[in-house]
């Protein structure tokens, strides 16, 4: 907890207050009605009788009620000098008046004073004010943090950022490898800005766009795009801000959001992640009348209901649209759904020509090699890519972009950061044989996808790496394709079995075993590429957490599941044996192909392919389509 000294001083200042004010109240009703007489000495009570009974006594003044007595007396010891002293009388002493009159001595009583029960009140009152008073200084300071106790009230309010004109500095022209959606979105914006042009021929205004994609695809993005091009007001919110532990929370800031979108149409309302308060309802974990799915009926009621939503579009993001409820997925909510997908290779080199307009590029570095090298990779990663580069390139002080910082960003964005190189000798070669056995089947096979790179240099947890790349023009796989990817990735492990034997066999195949599984399982299950016949076997239910079905069912006997079985364990068995195969033929190569790698730690693909080719005819791989 962090010291502060104003809340030091709020909790001590009542505390001394509260205290002087009852020190003041037991100084009114007791010794401070002494007033200006309060003696410096004391005298008893059986010597002051011996003055009295000795004619010593002058002056007697009685206060607090008779208990205690300035006494003015002649004392012999001090020369015959008249002084006061103050006496404490017993509570029961009815004949000292007796003989205050019988020695002739003046005396007078002063009443007792009523400024005690006054400041006992005020003490009484003064530290409940202050208590207060600091309580209410604490949560108004508590009331501007978010979620603070002062916020209570405004639970049911929308969380939505507003703008009237959004300047998000993001416009279509920053937006690259996506043409499809932003044709698609470009129209959205030509509604807000010219209505008319459409009404005039009978169309309407689209109530809701959902933009569906993977992440990274550029979702937020084109929403940006689209509130800096239409120039109307703008809220932006979260699927996640609705929903809140109070019940009830949700669906009123959603009453809320579409209130003040009323107010300000034509307007338009983004979404981010509406699949946090979207999800199907009555199915799973959690299904029924819960704050979600009352959120979540609001919304539905809010965009198609009774009444109307005249000017307000609603464009959302998501990438799981597989757990959005159908009822938010019909037309006259979400009219069009736009899949914002990873580009293809020309729109991947738009992104990077957007991306690179701020970085310092070498001569040498053509965009258009990095935008085939990286097929699968989305815009963020894109962006990622080349700000890896340019980091790479002030930290090894040089003053551009090349081409081999390209080369080390995309491995480390891929794979992960670069490791210590291996030392030991054994190892080195067993990882050796292990990647060229991956390279080689790979190169061998025509339906394998090209050898691009082979490395023994560690990143993440990879001791060696092997990479391929896809022909991503390519949109359906063959049996053939899908039976080479499977012997190409037990290539590795047949390597070992060769070279070393059956007993030096080593666990770095683990993760090309289970995408082998993977694979043959699907060939089976999904594809009806095996003796089972074209059938899919394959259950569609999802995840119950998801909001799929409770009860989970199988879609075949157990007979069936172990004939599944034998057919993937037959298709990865007839690989494996192709694959050792390939190995025992092709030794001689592969030993060479080991002796360099271990020399240069890294061998490009077109290398690799050329001393293949110098043993055994190398296959036609499919080309890349030029970029237009």
């Amino acid at each position: 907890m962090k010291f502060s000294w104003r809340v030091l001083v709020l909790w001590t200042l009542p505390a001394l207050l509260v205290g002087f004010f009852f020190w003041q109240g037991a100084f009114s009703n007791g010794i401070g009605e002494i007033g200006q007489n309060t003696a410096n000495s004391r005298m008893t009570y059986g010597r002051f009788l011996e003055y009295l009974d000795a004619n010593r006594v002058t002056t007697v003044d009685f206060y607090e009620g008779g208990r205690t007595a300035i006494v003015e007396a002649v004392d012999p010891e001090l020369d015959n000098r008249t002084q006061k002293v103050r006496v404490e009388l017993p509570p029961n002493a009815p004949e000292l008046i007796d003989k205050l009159k019988e020695k002739g001595v003046n005396f007078d009583a002063h009443p007792v004073r009523n400024d005690g029960a006054i400041w006992g009140l005020l003490g009484n009152l003064i530290f409940p004010v202050l208590l207060i008073a600091g309580l209410f200084l604490l949560f108004r300071r508590s009331s501007n943090l978010p979620g603070g106790p002062g916020q209570a009230m405004n639970f049911g309010k929308s969380k939505a950022r507003f703008q009237m004109e959004a300047k998000t500095g993001v416009m279509f022209d920053d937006v690259a490898g996506i043409e499809e959606a932003k044709e698609e979105l470009q129209e959205v914006v030509t509604f807000l800005k010219q209505p008319e042009k459409f009404t005039a021929v009978g169309a309407r205004i689209p109530k809701g766009v959902l933009l569906v994609g993977p992440p990274g695809t550029g979702k937020t993005l084109l929403a940006k795009a689209i509130a800096g091009e239409a120039a109307v007001p703008f809220f932006s919110i979260s699927g996640s801000e609705f929903v809140e532990m109070f019940v009830g929370v949700g669906a009123s800031r959603v009453r809320d959001l579409f209130k003040k979108a009323k107010e300000n149409a034509p307007c338009i309302i983004f979404i981010d992640e509406i699949d946090a308060v979207g999800r199907q309802r009555g199915a799973g974990i959690g299904g029924g009348n819960d704050e979600r799915e009352q959120t979540l009926n609001q919304l539905l009621t809010e965009m198609d209901g009774f009444e109307g939503n005249t000017g307000i579009i609603i464009i959302a993001a998501t990438n799981r649209p597989d757990v959005l409820d159908a009822a938010l997925l019909r037309p006259g909510r979400f009219d069009r759904q736009v899949i914002v997908d990873a580009p293809d290779i020309k729109g991947r080199l738009e992104v990077l020509q957007v991306h690179a307009r701020n970085k310092k590029l070498d001569e040498s570095v053509s965009l258009e090699t990095i935008a085939r090298r990286t097929p699968g990779f989305t815009g963020a990663d894109l962006a990622n890519l080349l700000n890896e580069a340019a980091i790479l390139t002030a930290r090894r002080r040089k003053e551009a972009i090349t081409l081999t910082e390209i080369d080390d960003a995309v491995d480390r964005v891929v794979a992960g950061m670069e490791g210590t190189p291996l030392v030991d000798n054994k190892s080195k070669r067993l990882i050796a044989y292990h990647e060229i056995g991956h390279a080689l089947v790979g190169t061998l096979l025509k339906d394998h996808d090209p050898v691009q790179k082979v490395t023994l240099v560690p990143r993440g947890q990879a001791q060696g790496l092997t990479w391929f790349t896809p022909n991503e023009e390519q949109g359906l796989t063959t049996r053939g394709q899908l039976k080479a990817r499977i012997t190409g990735a037990l290539g590795g492990r047949a390597a070992e079995d060769v070279i070393f034997g059956d007993a030096e066999v080593t666990t770095g195949a683990g993760n090309d075993l289970q995408q082998v599984t993977g694979m043959a399982r699907q060939m089976v299950t999904r594809f009806g590429m095996s003796d089972l016949g074209p059938l899919s076997l394959e259950s569609q239910s999802g995840e119950v957490f998801l909001g799929r079905d409770w009860m989970s069912r199988s879609d075949y006997s157990e007979a069936i599941a172990s004939r599944i079985d034998a057919q993937v364990r037959t298709i990865v068995e007839e690989c494996y044996d192709n694959a050792k195969q390939m190995m025992r033929e092709n030794r001689s190569v592969m030993d060479r192909l080991v002796d360099l790698l271990v020399e240069k730690e890294t061998i490009d693909g077109e290398e690799f392919r050329q001393i293949v080719a110098e043993y055994t005819p190398v296959p036609d791989k499919p080309q890349y389509t030029p970029i237009l």
